[in-house]
């Protein structure tokens, strides 16, 4: 019963922390918008289909590639860094444009997620969403990744972010994301918050 009742606290918590961050964010999005647009041809904001409680949807999430780059990717597949898991990224990456780049270091790409808080897709706070690609490679344990709903942030994600690394262990992502499965808590999901923002105003990296 008390787990249900804070599970429906994460949700009003999730919509107006959400609805908050579109009013007073509009202005970012405006400009942001802008920029994309004069940097490279193509809609600012684009949709992805990701997994999230064992469902597709549809993630909102500015455009930081070239129109047409996921269809390059196979030609791509030999630059791939990773070798832990059923993923694809590299070094310098030819596809993203020089805006884009802006964008993911700053992790400004993702403000449009908020679209997806606000509508119940997504969560402030959850596992990373993944490709169904990625997804179909999963084995039984890897699951755990996607049984809850998915999230802007996440144990992942700001554990990445705490040991600069470009990326975990597809291990270690599975192993964050299963404690945070046994162990969630309206506490729990507040300190991830708190380290998420502190992450954003101290880490000089992304600026």
């Amino acid at each position: 019963m008390q787990k249900n009742f804070s599970k429906k606290i994460k949700r009003a918590v999730d919509f107006l922390g959400s609805f908050l961050g579109l009013v007073f964010l509009s202005p970012v999005f405006l400009v942001i918008s802008i920029l994309i647009l004069l940097d490279s041809k193509g809609a600012p904001i684009i949709r992805l289909k990701r997994i999230s409680q064992s469902r597709e949807f549809l993630m909102w999430k500015f455009r930081t590639m070239f129109v047409g780059a996921q269809n390059h990717k196979n030609e791509l597949a030999q630059n791939n860094i990773r070798s832990d898991g059923p993923f694809f990224k590299m070094e310098n990456d030819p596809r993203v444009t020089k805006f884009g780049k802006i964008l993911r270091k700053t992790r400004l790409d993702e403000l449009p997620q908020l679209l997806n808080v606000l509508k119940g897709d997504m969560s402030l706070v959850g596992p990373r969403p993944h490709e169904p690609e990625e997804v179909a490679h999963f084995n039984e344990e890897s699951k755990i990744l996607i049984k809850n709903k998915a999230g802007i942030t996440g144990m992942a994600q700001v554990t990445g972010a705490e040991q600069k690394k470009p990326f975990l262990p597809f291990s270690e992502e599975v192993r964050l994301e299963k404690y945070y499965s046994d162990n969630w808590s309206l506490g729990l999901d507040f300190k991830i918050i708190l380290k998420t923002i502190k992450i954003l105003l101290t880490d000089k990296s992304a600026w």
